[in-house]
């Protein structure tokens, strides 16, 4: 059976949602803290709207690869990659799935992705694949709390919130999910972004290394 083609809502409306919320303040100062320590070649797995590129450092960066199925984020960030400091190449492929050639990134970088991507069992070895070795996974994510009560509510509310933001899952544990796919977490950081119900706000903020 051939899978059905996304709905309107889906191509048309999902993605600026996505982009808008992904572009707050709160989110990029996030970012900040994050996509300065990648370096080499960069495997970035749902490079969406190219958020991150602003924040990487050009002296450590020698090229980014990209990887995002979603045509319209790709077209939303398309200025931002062709106005880089660095290389940056942009394959329209699922993660579960990648064309790049094993042992040819130095850094992997997912930020805000590990919550959408179908199977990130899936992505996770693939990513170790790519990763050379002595690489690492850097990653910034929204996922599920520690807090009992805000757990019960996220595992409530996540089939409606996943329909409503483009396949936004809630209630992920990503540090349970890096693990569980052989990764050793080097440093990990959780906290409830300012101002943010933690229904959402629940980060996974650190480093990790293929086991």
């Amino acid at each position: 059976m051939c899978p059905s083609k996304p709905g309107f809502y889906s191509r048309h409306i999902a993605p600026y949602l996505v982009h808008g919320a992904c572009s707050l303040g709160v989110i990029a100062e996030q970012r900040r803290k994050i996509v300065p320590k990648a370096a080499g070649v960069v495997l970035e797995v749902g490079i969406g709207s190219g958020l991150n590129v602003p924040h990487y450092d050009p002296g450590k960066v020698r090229a980014v690869i990209g990887i995002d199925p979603d045509p319209k984020l790709n077209e939303i960030g398309r200025k931002r990659w062709d106005n880089a400091d660095f290389e940056i190449e942009v394959r329209q492929e699922s993660a579960e799935d990648m064309s790049l050639e094993t042992a040819s990134a130095d850094t992997a970088l997912v930020t805000y992705s590990f919550c959408t991507i179908p199977r990130p069992e899936l992505a996770l070895a693939e990513i170790r694949r790519v990763l050379k070795p002595g690489g690492r996974l850097l990653f910034c994510e929204h996922g599920r709390s520690t807090n009992p009560g805000t757990v019960k509510w996220q595992d409530r509310l996540n089939p409606l919130w996943k329909k409503l933001a483009g396949g936004c899952n809630l209630n992920r544990n990503i540090a349970g999910l890096i693990q569980d796919a052989g990764f050793e977490i080097s440093s990990l950081e959780n906290y409830t972004l300012p101002h943010t119900p933690a229904l959402i706000g629940f980060h996974y903020r650190g480093e990790a290394i293929p086991s």
